[in-house]
């Protein structure tokens, strides 16, 4: 289940924009034997787990909270809701998986909707994603009151125009009023939490690789997970199709990362510069490189060194206390052998 949910978490940063909030909630439908029930989900606020549902047993899980949460949505509705998703898995399953090898041991459906609040306080877009096995099969996207999808599913135009019909009524009456209220009341009692700023911390790194080096700029450990991280070749930025990388990442205590690399060739010399923008910092972050070829290769040779000294000055300490030991050990032993030589007398005489 946390891969289901760590391949929708891979999403959160396209979807949300920069300043809203937004709750999620990730449904997966499976058919197979699998230690999972036939229908779950998660609900998450931003990228926090606030909710975990059971289908098998119709149970409402909260997750993460340090106080109490009754109040911030209606239980009946979302068990009313969450029969609806279920409902539509079941009946969209012969369709989504028509072209799909149904002699495999498992076949899941999942489903991320999620709906935003704009920072004036007004409701942004509302996301409807269904996929098989992580490929996308259709989009529902409503905002303003209006509908638009994006689908491969072969479904007659008069069938599909019905269904988006009924869908827009029950998004105006029921899922989007109550996402927007279930968002706000999740935003009061995890205000702290949602609203966490840590600053990144950012580095500039040199690896020699073979005939070529690689230079990476690295930002880790900062939140929320909206991050603008650029690399500098003399001051000019380096263009994107030379960079591999930037993908987010998360951590594993919750906060975020990103690298970006570039690989050069070793008869280059720059000066480059990874520079870091984030709502945690007052000023954008810069650290500098400046990249000689050389360097890499004096401080290796440098570090070895340095480990060598150290190995030879140990080794000659431990050689020196045990050649002590030896001599201290082969004193005792003439003076016991003298000591009972003058007894042997002692005891003749």
């Amino acid at each position: 289940m946390d891969s289901f949910v760590l391949f929708f978490l891979l999403l959160l940063p396209i979807a949300a924009p920069k300043g809203s909030h937004s709750l999620w909630l990730l449904a997966t439908y499976i058919k197979g034997q699998t230690p999972f029930p036939e229908f779950s989900y998660v609900a998450m606020l931003d990228d926090v787990r606030v909710l975990y549902y059971n289908g098998k047993t119709k149970t409402l899980l909260p997750r993460g909270n340090s106080t109490a949460e009754d109040d911030v949505f209606d239980s009946n509705i979302l068990l009313t809701i969450s029969d609806y998703i279920q409902l539509s898995f079941i009946s969209k399953w012969e369709v989504a998986t028509k072209n799909v090898n149904k002699t495999d041991d498992v076949l899941a459906l999942q489903r991320l909707v999620v709906c935003e609040l704009r920072d004036d306080g007004e409701p942004g877009q509302m996301i409807t994603r269904d996929a098989v096995r992580g490929s996308t099969t259709d989009e529902l996207l409503y905002v303003d009151k209006k509908f638009t999808y994006q689908g491969t599913l072969n479904v007659p135009a008069q069938v599909l125009n019905i269904h988006l019909e009924f869908s827009m009524r029950r998004h105006e009456v029921l899922y989007q009023p109550f996402c927007i209220k279930t968002l706000k009341g999740y935003l009061k009692k995890r205000r702290n939490q949602v609203n966490r700023k840590v600053k990144p911390k950012v580095r500039l790194l040199q690896k020699k690789m073979s005939s070529r080096f690689r230079v990476s700029c690295l930002a880790t450990g900062f939140y929320p997970r909206h991050i603008n991280l650029t690399l500098f070749r003399d001051g000019q930025p380096v263009a994107d199709h030379e960079i591999s990388g930037g993908d987010l990442l998360p951590n594993a205590d919750g906060t975020y990362q990103m690298r970006k690399s570039l690989e050069i060739s070793s008869a280059n010399k720059h000066k480059y510069t990874c520079s870091a923008t984030h709502l945690s910092l007052d000023n954008k972050l810069d650290v500098y490189l400046e990249f000689d070829p050389g360097e890499p290769f004096k401080s290796v040779i440098s570090s070895v060194l340095i480990v060598l000294a150290l190995v030879l000055v140990f080794g000659t300490g431990v050689l020196i206390y045990k050649c002590r030991q030896r001599r201290a050990g082969s004193l005792k032993s003439d003076y016991s052998s003298a000591s009972t030589s003058e007894e042997s007398m002692d005891a003749v005489f």
